[in-house]
């Protein structure tokens, strides 16, 4: 057994539970657990910083379930950036994992959790080297980079907790969390704005206050924000919902059938995830190495909205916009190929999910190759057109300046749905024990 087999079995883990399928309550209590959790950490400040100059990086802030200046100002960056570098060097034939196997998952897994806390410990030497974060006098910089580990390993065992016990995963919770706090303080704060101390943190108290007192581009940019949210919100509802379902039947149950469901955004918010995280360090690798500041600038995210109505708008502001644009497609679909080939979503994959199911597509066949090519008509161009369009979507959305940022609209409401399909899922089978038989459980 190599050095590395021995390192990742002896890796602390997250025990799993022993029975194979968890009560709905018991699945309840452990999300509401480290939900909690996540924010009670979210409010414990580090310990000896002085100050924090990380303000640039808000909107990664929203995207990656931190909390800057708390322990847990790294939240979920390291884990996905791990991820990223994994299915990169999977998806590129560099490093090739089998995971049709238990030993291959496991290696896995074991290799990811490595990777993250090697980004875990890279990411906070990074922050406090770049001034990012500032020690009081007297107190070590070691102190603050101990006290980031600290709070990185939580989350990744947070995150194992959520994956294992609870319902879907801790980045997706976290993320999820992080956006409708913010959200929640962005509309509602009647507390002064730290940019104009005479206008509220609130977009409502601020409009409110605007209309009164006569100021009306103020008003006109606090209004352009509440509906550009709410146009956000209702167009990544409708474009959620939208599918294309294909016929399938029971070989030994004639008349008897199901619909396979295919999203149109088939690879879901992956692409974004990842995209977002891969920018959030482009600006960190920006702004610590002085010759390569001018990446900062290029993936930052600008807004058009308030130069608009502000009638300030530059070339500057259209050409960023525009490469901004451009990032976002090209990362989203990028990753959305890596992970449909990675992540068991290809035509093969799941072609060979459905023939284990008993399913055929009446009319053709009982050949795992006919039922393949046939998916790949579709899985294909819905992980090319899907990818392209959530990663526009989340770019135009961002640009309008919206609450919580457009890609934490996007992110959040995406998983939301597909928490409470987990949830209704796992409610009904416990309600049903002929619908838990149906659905493959015991």
């Amino acid at each position: 057994m190599s050095l590395l087999d021995t390192v990742l079995q002896n890796l602390p883990e997250v025990q799993a539970p022993t029975e194979k399928r968890l009560a709905f309550k018991e699945k309840l209590k452990w999300t509401a657990i480290t939900l909690v959790l996540y924010f009670l950490l979210g409010m414990v400040p580090i310990f000896g910083l002085a100050s924090t100059a990380l303000e640039q990086f808000e909107f990664f802030e929203i995207v990656l379930g931190a909390s800057f200046g708390s322990i847990i100002t790294l939240g979920i960056g390291p884990i996905v950036t791990a991820s990223i570098v994994l299915q990169l060097l999977n998806g590129s034939g560099i490093v090739k994992f089998d995971r049709t196997t238990h030993e291959g998952r496991a290696r896995f897994q074991g290799i990811q959790k490595l990777l993250s806390v090697a980004f875990i410990i890279l990411e906070g030497i990074i922050y406090v080297a770049t001034g990012g974060l500032t020690a009081m006098p007297g107190i070590p910089a070691w102190m603050l980079i101990f006290q980031l580990f600290l709070g990185g390993i939580l989350i990744m065992f947070m995150d194992e907790v959520v994956s294992k016990w609870g319902f879907g995963s801790g980045i997706s919770l976290f993320i999820a969390a992080g956006v409708s706090k913010e959200i929640f303080v962005r509309a509602l704060s009647w507390l002064p704005s730290p940019a104009n101390p005479d206008v509220p943190a609130g977009r409502i108290p601020s409009l409110i206050q605007s209309i009164a007192g006569q100021n009306l581009t103020q008003a006109g940019l606090d209004l352009a924000v509440l509906v550009a949210t709410v146009v956000v919100f209702l167009v990544v509802v409708y474009t959620q919902a939208m599918k294309v379902e294909i016929p399938l039947s029971f070989g030994r149950l004639r008349g008897h059938g199901v619909r396979w469901p295919l999203n149109f955004f088939y690879t879901s918010n992956i692409p974004v995830i990842l995209v977002a995280a891969l920018l959030a360090n482009v600006q960190l690798i920006g702004n610590w190495v002085p010759s390569l500041q001018w990446l900062s600038a290029i993936v930052g995210n600008p807004s058009i909205l308030e130069p608009l109505i502000t009638n300030s708008l530059a070339w500057s502001h259209i050409w960023q916009s525009g490469v901004y644009l451009l990032l976002f497609m090209a990362g989203s679909l990028l990753f959305g190929v890596f992970w449909v080939q990675t992540a068991g979503l290809d035509p093969a994959s799941q072609a060979k999910q459905i023939m284990a199911s008993g399913l055929h597509i009446p009319g053709f066949r009982k050949d795992q190759r006919v039922l393949e090519r046939l998916l790949a008509r579709y899985i294909w161009p819905l992980t090319f057109v899907g990818s392209i369009a959530v990663g526009l979507l989340a770019a135009v959305a961002d640009l309008t300046g919206a609450l919580g940022r457009g890609t934490g609209i996007l992110l959040t409401v995406m998983i939301i749905y597909q928490l409470y399909q987990q949830i209704a899922q796992q409610h009904v089978a416990d309600m049903n024990p002929m619908m838990r038989k149906f659905m493959g459980g015991r």
